[in-house]
């Protein structure tokens, strides 16, 4: 069963971390939220408050088949910067799992050397942060190379969370999702 950690740093950018939470969960995928600190509690780019499901501490990363990394600011540099946060990742990708990163986000796995030699994108200005990837994108809204998949900023999140649902689960998941949340009738009505 595909289960995914999605990470919550003091920072983080809500509507990147929350829709994906709700979208890979509406599609029957299990999801935890972790905080990072010592306490469940985590705030928001936007001083929206957030409880998570689990502290760091409580994380087996063999337990995971996706991690996901949200933007914000400081959210990413706080996540970036802790070393606990990296392990993870990197003990996730060993594993064969993936791992998802949005807007600033991809500086994690940037850090955690998960983007060398990969395709990869980021909310512009980070691409100059991203400096061991292969090609960096910034005509996509989304890029998937192998196990990584990065994604363009808030905007967005609501597509590579659609993308995540259709990685883990299919693409006819992917379109049951879109029918229940009405998507293609607002792409229609806004010409998307």
């Amino acid at each position: 069963m595909e289960k995914v950690l999605v990470f919550l740093a003091d920072g983080f950018e809500e509507v990147e971390a929350l829709t994906p939470v709700d979208f890979l969960r509406r599609a029957g995928i299990v999801v935890d939220t972790v905080s990072t600190k010592e306490d469940k509690k985590v705030v928001g780019s936007h001083k929206i408050p957030v409880l998570a499901d689990k502290l760091i501490a409580e994380i087996d990363p063999k337990d995971y088949s996706l991690a996901y990394i949200p933007g914000g600011i400081p959210g990413a540099t706080n996540l970036r910067d802790d070393q606990k946060v990296i392990d993870l990742i990197k003990a996730i990708d060993q594993n064969k799992g993936r791992v998802a990163a949005i807007c600033a986000g991809p500086i994690v796995l940037e850090r955690a050397g998960l983007l060398a030699g990969k395709e990869a994108t980021s909310f512009p200005g980070f691409d100059k942060d991203l400096e061991s990837v292969k090609t960096y994108v910034d005509d996509q809204l989304v890029v998937v190379d192998g196990n990584i998949i990065t994604g363009r900023g808030p905007a967005i999140a609501l597509y590579e969370a659609l993308k995540l649902v259709e990685i883990l689960k299919g693409k006819e998941a992917k379109e049951e999702l879109k029918n229940q949340l009405q998507q293609d009738k607002v792409e229609k009505y806004f010409g998307f």
